[in-house]
């Protein structure tokens, strides 16, 4: 491969010293499960993200699910999702017995649009979800103006979009709650799986950290049937090191975008995604939508070019989903961009040089 689509390992080497005295600093302090790592990090953390709490929790996808217990959200309700996002969105919802209500996405940013929401809306709906997807933040004032006009919740995804900014405020902040993913992929990547919470208010943030901890808030005894869900010392550790760093790697990926947006310009076929004029985003992928992807990746196989796709198949068309009973071509939207989108290589040491080979290839094909 001489390009990879991901290479996490120049990242290790870059802040290999602070990575390295963080891990000896657990070791040596015998507390490994909620100690000084976790109550750390969920401070900085918070505050990053202009939160009045953080709480760190497992992964991504049980951070999703508890906040939407600590809404009681459940059995016979529904949460308004993007057809056009990860399953790990609807997977929340259904794992506390909600239903997933799909609403297309805009065709030119990927996010779910605003001006679809509100037909969705039932006397079930208690929650809209919208995901700040590919690292680029999601339309969030009309979203919150639909959700305050019918007493809904909004609680954002943020696994993808870690420092991205919506109108000059960061995403996490935004909403009632938000979950976020710290697997090793993501702008801010835990060395193992990792997830958290942020939100404003106080009471929620005290049911999630109650259940992630079997229900305990004092040990052996019990407040209601919790869960095991906790950010470990070692993975706080690590990410508070690498959170000092996350807004310059964010910018390097930001260089890289706009070298691949000007480039991918000139080439007939290819359509580089579209930032909206009040959107900061972080570039977790950088996806484009080819009108020939077989010849696209094609070509850069050829050249050894990584690449992906994000996401071959959307959620409802999953047979995870079948139940559902939605039929191919209800939302065309989603499926379409399934059958277009090439994720290019983007990691904030990817060169210059990287970029204008790989559309140098896209352009060859």
């Amino acid at each position: 491969m001489t390009i990879p689509f991901l290479d996490l390992k120049p990242l290790y080497g870059e802040i290999r010293t602070e990575l390295d005295a963080a891990y000896r600093e657990v070791m040596e302090s015998g507390w490994y499960i909620l100690g000084s790592q976790v109550a750390a990090f969920e401070k900085e953390y918070a505050a990053y993200c202009g939160a009045g709490h953080c709480v760190g929790v497992g992964n991504g996808l049980e951070a999703l699910e508890l906040c939407l217990y600590a809404f009681d959200i459940g059995p016979g309700d529904e949460v308004i999702v993007p057809s056009n996002t990860y399953i790990a969105t609807w997977l929340a919802v259904s794992a506390v017995g909600a239903m997933p209500v799909p609403v297309e996405p805009d065709p030119r940013t990927y996010n779910i649009d605003p001006d679809r929401i509100e037909a969705a809306i039932t006397p079930r709906t208690r929650a809209i979800m919208p995901v700040h997807l590919y690292g680029q933040p999601a339309d969030m004032d009309p979203i919150m103006a639909i959700a305050g006009k019918h007493g809904l919740k909004v609680i954002e995804d943020c696994a993808q979009a870690q420092g991205a900014l919506y109108k000059g405020r960061p995403v996490g902040a935004l909403g009632h709650a938000a979950g976020v993913s710290f697997f090793p992929t993501k702008n801010l990547g835990a060395f193992g799986d990792a997830g958290a919470i942020t939100t404003n208010d106080a009471t929620v943030a005290d049911r999630i950290k109650v259940r992630r901890n079997y229900g305990s808030r004092v040990k052996y005894y019990n407040e209601n049937k919790g869960i095991n869900s906790r950010l470990d010392e070692m993975q706080a550790a690590f990410l508070r090191v690498k959170l000092r760093h996350l807004d310059r790697w964010n910018e390097q990926r930001r260089q890289r975008a706009a070298e691949y947006t000007q480039l991918l310009q000139k080439i007939a076929g290819v359509q580089a995604p579209h930032v909206p004029q009040w959107a900061a985003p972080v570039w977790h992928l950088y996806v484009v939508q080819a009108k020939d992807r077989k010849a696209m990746t094609d070509r850069l196989d050829r050249a050894g070019i990584g690449w992906m796709v994000h996401y071959p198949l959307p959620p409802h068309r999953q047979q995870a989903y079948a139940e559902l009973n939605i039929s191919k071509g209800e939302l065309p939207l989603a499926e379409d961009m399934a059958d277009h989108v090439i994720s290019l290589p983007m990691y904030p040491q990817l060169a210059s040089a990287d970029v204008a080979a790989v559309a140098s290839a896209l352009a060859q094909a």
